[in-house]
């Protein structure tokens, strides 16, 4: 009898230790380390922090809080934020209504399409930000992850390929398809 009390309530105090250590490291972990162990948990990559998606994801969120509204369009179009990072896989999730963005993930992790997009193959970076409405003290949050980015990155590193055309100086490329410059 005094063995299996023992292992009971060891067994308890070790199950309460464990869900107090678990739910900490939850807490003290990055949005980008949840998404990260999230996708991971799915058989995909991790991904990184990127400034610029951050910046983009922060606009948003800023947006969204100034107007209190959820909305993917309130600092713009999606298309037209992430345009200047040239083509790559990119998407966006947005909510309300957490203060932390464990809760937020949850969320968007029990959402279909935000699962999706949270679950894009090939995304490496993301940013991820939080703004509160001054009015109604909601917490207003965006996502941004995007995949390719990588490649652009070595490409927008390179010079723009050079094409002589008959009595001209050599001019940049504006558009490369398939080897031609036009």
């Amino acid at each position: 009898m005094i063995n299996c009390r023992f292992s009971s309530s060891f067994l308890i105090s070790c199950w309460l230790l464990f869900e107090i250590c678990t739910s900490s490291a939850a807490l003290s972990a990055s949005p980008v380390e949840l998404i990260s162990n999230f996708r991971v948990s799915q058989g995909l990559g991790r991904v990184t922090m990127d400034p610029t998606l951050h910046r983009i994801a922060q606009e948003q969120a800023t947006a969204m809080a100034a107007r209190d509204v959820l909305d993917h369009d309130v600092a713009g179009s999606f298309s037209s934020r992430v345009s200047s990072l040239g083509p790559l896989h990119a998407a966006e999730n947005i909510a309300y209504g957490y203060d932390s963005f464990t809760k937020t993930l949850d969320q968007w992790i029990n959402s279909r399409g935000h699962r999706q997009n949270l679950l894009m193959k090939g995304a490496s970076r993301t940013g991820v930000a939080s703004a509160k409405s001054s009015t109604t003290g909601r917490t207003y949050w965006a996502l941004v992850i995007a995949g390719d980015y990588e490649k652009l990155n070595r490409v927008a590193a390179k010079a723009p390929p050079k094409v002589k055309t008959r009595g001209s100086a050599a001019k940049p490329c504006r558009l490369s398809i398939m080897g031609l410059c036009l």
